[in-house]
């Protein structure tokens, strides 16, 4: 996992290569070199570390001091003008970037490659890597750059510090993240069930399933064209299913307000008209004598006569007497 913790205290030849390039050509050139040692080594012992009165540790600043001056440049130089070269692509792997950098600089110089000193350079190079993610996430639009960090499993304090978020943000970005893995999942369960089936049957089945057309072109692997095709396809049988509803409703509709009066004989008629009779002696309220007529199965078209227009019903039963 990337971290930066491991860069908050620089290693001994790493500050001492700094001081040799904050001094310029002229510093360890001639003259200035053993002042130059004496200056670095005295900022160093104030800095906290031993090197004045430390043998070893004089030694190192000695060489590297001796070796600039050889070179005619500050290590440093060579080493962060590469640096500064990499790319993203560069640093997909810090271990083989480190060989390749290592590689590069080792002519001039080969003390790059002792061990601690090789394991500081990986640590360098992996938070070059972390620089350039976060410089490429702060690009992204809408939560694509928090989904890249947390893709290349960036830790959540980078991510909240480098695009400067709040820990609610990456939260709810993660939470996202989780729920769509959880779709994805349930998709790729869909699909087995019409594994060996032709596009056109997995479209539908995973329309049905409600699952989103991009999700369907990504995991299905068929075209926006298969997608519009199932969908038309869908929409006519949709239409058909409910013109066939409508139908049965209004034959329903039919059947349960029974036969219109020109359709009845005159023997119903006229036993119609007297059931309506009696259910009217028991009520007067228009609501109550429908759902009593509805239940004893009379035509609503007789129905609607007795509670709009009752004296019309003795003209009704005349006529159907002859």
């Amino acid at each position: 996992m990337t971290t930066s913790d491991a860069f908050e205290k620089k290693p001994l030849w790493l500050l001492i290569e700094e001081n040799i390039l904050a001094l310029g050509v002229q510093g360890f050139s001639g003259s200035n070199l053993e002042p130059s040692i004496q200056k670095i080594a005295g900022e160093l012992d104030n800095a906290g570390f031993n090197v004045s009165r430390h043998g070893g540790n004089l030694m190192k600043l000695r060489w590297a001091m001796e070796k600039a001056s050889k070179v005619g440049r500050p290590l440093l130089k060579d080493f962060n003008a590469a640096v500064g070269a990499l790319t993203l692509d560069d640093v997909i792997d810090p271990y083989a970037a480190t060989s390749k950098l290592l590689d590069d600089l080792g002519d001039s110089w080969p003390e790059l490659r002792i061990p601690e000193r090789r394991a500081d350079v990986i640590q360098i190079v992996e938070k070059t890597r972390l620089d350039l993610l976060i410089a490429k996430a702060k690009g992204l639009p809408g939560d694509e750059g928090i989904r890249l960090l947390l893709e290349e499993e960036v830790a959540s304090g980078e991510i909240i510090g480098g695009l400067e978020i709040t820990e609610e943000k990456l939260e709810q970005v993660k939470d996202q993240i989780k729920k769509e893995r959880a779709e994805r999942a349930r998709v790729a369960s869909l699909l087995d069930a019409v594994a060996g089936k032709s596009n056109e049957e997995k479209v539908r089945h995973l329309f049905e399933k409600n699952v989103s057309e991009e999700l369907i072109i990504e995991m299905a692997g068929v075209d926006q064209g298969e997608i519009d095709a199932a969908k038309k396809a869908m929409e006519e049988e949709i239409k058909e299913k409910q013109r066939l509803a409508e139908e049965e409703a209004a034959r329903k509709k039919a059947e349960a307000e029974g036969p219109a009066l020109e359709d009845m004989s005159s023997d119903d008629m006229i036993n119609y008209i007297d059931s309506i009779r009696e259910i009217m002696e028991f009520s007067e309220e228009e609501k109550e004598i429908r759902v009593m007529c509805e239940q004893s199965s009379i035509p609503k078209s007789l129905v609607d006569i007795a509670v709009s227009e009752p004296e019309k019903l003795d003209e009704l039963e005349k006529k159907a007497q002859g």
